[in-house]
């Protein structure tokens, strides 16, 4: 049987993805370094350890395992950073996803699905975001994301490599077993600090500006259940399985929420009270962020199923709870 590769498969993400893959009946590989991930995560299918920076490595599990098609999650992902350390940013995530398609050329696997991100988007000129809509980055995680997609157009064109790039919104939640779920350090993420917040871990949460120009003057993003973004995979998967050509999708809620309303919602769900206090706005913020997500119902019969904002922040809960040892 024929193995997908999941690198960076012990990520929030990949993890997901790779148990999805295997409810499925794929026959999995878990690759990765564990720098971020968590081997606790790798509960389906096979485990790995390497880097995209090791060549050798790379031939090796290549080498020990029928891979079919590569799902790509691996790479640095927080945006602050990213302006701080560009290099990180250009050698971990644009080189060594070189290696991986170097490699993957080197033993005639042609098929990739990459996790890209709405960050190549920038501010946005129109909402809710279309796949087509101008592509300006804003740092350089957004530029690492869009000259990597701009790799797998070169090489589908020249190479004869069929990719999906899957761009998403605000990944968030946990998955209904909460047996994995969403687990950072340092956590940067929202929900997961309102909840800090919310269980009195951290004193306030900071939120960035409210005078933004949406209804109650605080930011407004596209939250998308990661169960759902797992999904996806799958059928992004299929489609290239049964001889689909390469696309670029968005993957969101098609609806945004505020700042105020995830921590009244979180308040509902917990029964906490969370404190937060009002900071300046961060440079660059635009105050919506809203996908279009159209082409992904209509290619890939694709349905968010878990991604109202009550459901997000009880798996998030749930998941909380349980990996705090909370009750």
């Amino acid at each position: 049987m024929k193995t997908v590769l999941v690198v960076g498969g012990a990520g929030y993400i990949g993890a997901h993805a790779n148990k999805e893959l295997c409810k499925n009946g794929y026959k999995t590989v878990v690759y990765d370094n564990l720098n971020t991930g968590h081997k606790g995560f790798c509960l389906w299918g096979n485990f790995f350890q390497g880097d995209l920076n090791d060549i050798r490595k790379l031939q090796k599990v290549f080498t020990e395992y029928s891979i079919d098609t590569v799902m790509h999650f691996a790479g640095s992902a927080y945006v602050g950073e990213s302006v701080v350390d560009p290099e990180k940013y250009y050698l971990n995530n644009v080189r060594n996803t070189l290696n991986l398609l170097q490699v993957m050329r080197e033993f005639k696997v042609d098929k990739i699905i990459f996790s890209s991100s709405c960050s190549i988007y920038g501010i946005p000129e129109e909402l809710p975001i279309k796949e087509d809509s101008k592509q300006n980055p804003i740092n350089p995680y957004g530029w690492s994301k869009l000259m990597i997609e701009r790799i797998l157009k070169d090489y589908s064109k020249s190479y004869g490599l069929r990719f999906m790039a899957l761009r998403y919104f605000n990944a968030a939640g946990a998955d209904p077993e909460s047996e994995i779920g969403e687990w950072h350090e340092p956590e940067t993420h929202v929900i997961p600090l309102i909840l800090d917040a919310a269980s009195g871990r951290i004193e306030n949460l900071k939120v960035f500006g409210n005078d933004y120009p949406t209804s109650d003057g605080t930011c407004i993003r596209d939250y998308i259940h990661v169960s759902d973004i797992a999904q996806a995979h799958v059928l992004a998967l299929d489609f290239l399985n049964r001889g689909g050509e390469s696309q670029c999708f968005n993957l969101g809620n098609s609806r945004g929420y505020s700042i105020k309303e995830l921590i009244a919602t979180a308040e509902s769900v917990t029964k906490k009270k969370v404190p937060f206090l009002i900071e300046s706005r961060r440079e660059g913020d635009p105050h919506s962020l809203i996908g279009n997500t159209q082409r992904a119902v209509e290619i890939l019969a694709w349905r968010a199923q878990y991604s109202d904002l009550n459901t997000i922040i009880e798996s998030a809960w749930r998941w909380y709870l349980k990996v705090n040892g909370l009750k």
